[in-house]
C-alpha cells in the first residue's frame, strides 16, 4: 500500500527494503520477486516479477505515494500477477506478502469489494502474510481482518524487519 494513510516515506522505505531483501534471497533460490502498489483510485503493477536484482533496485527507487486507499484493486491486480506467473510458470509456488493498514477508501464499493477480493486470492491457492501497519491506541484491527480473510499469517510491523519478513517469507513457503 503507497497510501497517504501508511506515513508513505517511511513505510514505503521498509517496503522497499523488506523486497530487495526477498529478492537476494529468491535470486540464490531462483524464485521471482514482485511489487504491486495501490494508491489513490488505482493500483500498479510497479516491479513485475523478477529475479533481478538490478531492475528491482533501479524500479523500487521511485515509487510515488500518497492518497486514498484502493485496496480491492491492489488484492486484485496482485491476484491477476500471480495468475499470470501460475500460467508462466506452473510449478512456482505464490507467496503474497501485503503491506498495508488494511483501510479501503478509494473507488466504488470501497469496503464491500476489499471483503470480496480476499476470496478471489483464496481461490486461486494464494498463500499471504499481511504486515499489519496500523499504529496508535485507535487500532481498528482492519488489517487483521484481511488476513483472516485471506487465511494468511498477520505481522505488526513494528515486528518486520526485512531480514524477519524473509525468514517468515521462507518458512511459509517451506510448509
Amino acid at each position: 500500500e503507497a497510501s497517504g494513510s501508511m506515513a508513505a516515506r517511511k513505510r514505503m522505505a521498509e517496503v522497499k527494503a523488506a523486497v530487495l531483501s526477498l529478492l537476494l534471497d529468491a535470486y540464490q533460490r531462483r524464485d521471482k520477486v514482485g511489487l504491486v502498489t495501490f494508491r489513490g483510485v488505482e493500483a500498479t503493477l510497479a516491479l513485475p516479477p523478477t529475479s533481478s536484482v538490478e531492475v528491482a533496485a533501479r524500479r523500487l527507487s521511485e515509487l510515488p505515494s500518497g492518497g486514498r486507499t484502493p485496496l480491492a484493486e491492489g488484492l486484485l491486480c496482485a491476484a491477476e500477477t500471480l495468475r499470470w506467473e501460475r500460467i508462466r510458470d506452473p510449478r512456482r509456488r505464490p507467496l503474497l506478502v501485503i503491506v498495508t493498514d488494511g483501510r479501503a477508501t478509494a473507488g466504488e464499493e470501497a469496503q464491500t469489494r476489499s471483503r470480496q477480493a480476499p476470496a478471489h486470492l483464496r481461490s486461486l491457492g494464494v498463500d499471504a502474510i499481511v504486515v499489519d501497519c496500523e499504529s496508535g491506541r485507535m487500532s481498528m484491527g482492519l488489517a487483521l481482518g484481511l488476513a483472516t480473510e485471506l487465511q494468511a499469517e498477520n505481522l505488526k510491523l513494528a515486528d518486520v524487519s526485512a531480514e524477519a519478513l524473509a525468514v517468515v517469507a521462507n518458512t511459509r513457503r517451506a510448509a
